[in-house]
């Protein structure tokens, strides 16, 4: 690893057939991506910040899509060093990474989230299943044997056993992985036993679901002004809100650190980050970071983002990641079922 003073990024990016040499000044690390990672991924920049002798890292909160898209644009100073997602890099992505000459990538699961929706507590508890979900939020639903525009606007026209209550989801835009993983595991798992005639994803754009951006902060906090309103985000924003909001079973279960690990909770994915190897050793503690974060210290079993709301990994899992980042095993297209 060098040592840098005054750090100057000189790379190669190689786009197409052309050679692009870029040289620039840059001392820290630049982080983007998930708004479900951001908190774990923020306690770590802080604590890397604290405890060695390279600046803080800057992270923004992107979406994983969003992250995934600044990532992929190449290889220099103006692009991230590490990206952050909430779901698995998707092919297409790691396609576009490849065309732009970011062609070695490293990649790391830190463990488990649950997708909540939650509520008031000044609520009595809600119970939902994923077809009742999936009906609130489609833009379409089927009737007599075609699909028409969603008539539903109270929950309890979904179902009598539900609440006498307007519709009111809070979201995440189309850049977030949490928005990704919700259609996957809620709406593309309900299409068929609803009667749809393949894989529906659409969301509803009539003002019931309201895209509510990458800060789910705003979105607890609308909560807590409107009874009438569902989130949809993160185990770990429920984790630091408890006071304030209740999460719905889903299908019956309730999320927990231990459904969410076991998969027993439906709506359960992996937390992911991403290294782009040809920044290392130029851009200075980018492995010092990395190691930071993989450490069972951070999120082993009694790790220190346990406490946060991070699931972790199952020691042989965790184990399993580290070797695969501390040898820096390069991600390959089929990894992804490419």
């Amino acid at each position: 690893m060098k040592t840098w003073k005054t750090t100057a990024l000189a790379v190669a990016a190689v786009v197409g057939t052309t050679s692009v040499a870029i040289a620039q000044e840059r001392e820290q690390i630049r982080i983007v991506g998930s708004s479900t990672v951001y908190p774990f991924a923020s306690y770590v920049v802080e604590e890397f910040g604290a405890t060695t002798n390279h600046p803080t890292p800057v992270i923004e909160s992107t979406g994983s899509g969003g992250g995934m898209r600044l990532f992929c644009e190449g290889v220099g100073v103006s692009t991230p060093d590490i990206t952050n997602a909430s779901r698995r890099m998707k092919v297409s992505e790691f396609d576009r990474c490849m065309e732009n000459g970011v062609t070695d990538i490293t990649e790391a699961t830190i463990g488990y989230d649950g997708i909540v929706l939650a509520q008031s507590t000044d609520n009595d508890p809600l119970a939902l299943t994923r077809e009742q979900v999936m009906l609130a939020v489609a833009a379409e639903v089927p009737q007599d044997g075609e699909l028409v525009d969603n008539p539903y606007t109270n929950w309890s026209e979904i179902d009598a056993s539900l609440p006498d209550r307007e519709i009111e989801i809070l979201g995440p835009p189309t850049t977030s992985g949490t928005r990704d993983a919700f259609e996957e595991m809620v709406m593309e798992e309900s299409s068929e036993a609803l009667g749809y005639p393949e894989e529906y994803t659409d969301i509803r754009a009539d003002g019931v679901y309201v895209d509510s951006g990458e800060n789910d902060n705003l979105i607890v906090q609308r909560i807590n002004e409107n009874a009438d309103a569902i989130g949809v985000f993160g185990y770990g924003f429920l984790v630091e809100n408890t006071d304030i909001i209740q999460a719905a079973t889903i299908d019956g279960v309730e999320p927990t650190p231990e459904t969410i690990g076991s998969g027993e909770y439906p709506v359960a994915r992996s937390l992911w980050f991403y290294i782009k190897e040809a920044h290392e050793g130029v851009i200075p503690g980018i492995d010092e970071y990395v190691s930071l974060f993989m450490d069972p210290v951070m999120i082993g079993q009694d790790g220190l983002l346990k406490d946060e709301g991070l699931i972790p990994l199952p020691s042989d899992a965790l184990a399993e990641w580290s070797d695969r980042v501390e040898n820096r095993v390069n991600l390959q297209r089929s990894d992804l079922g490419g």
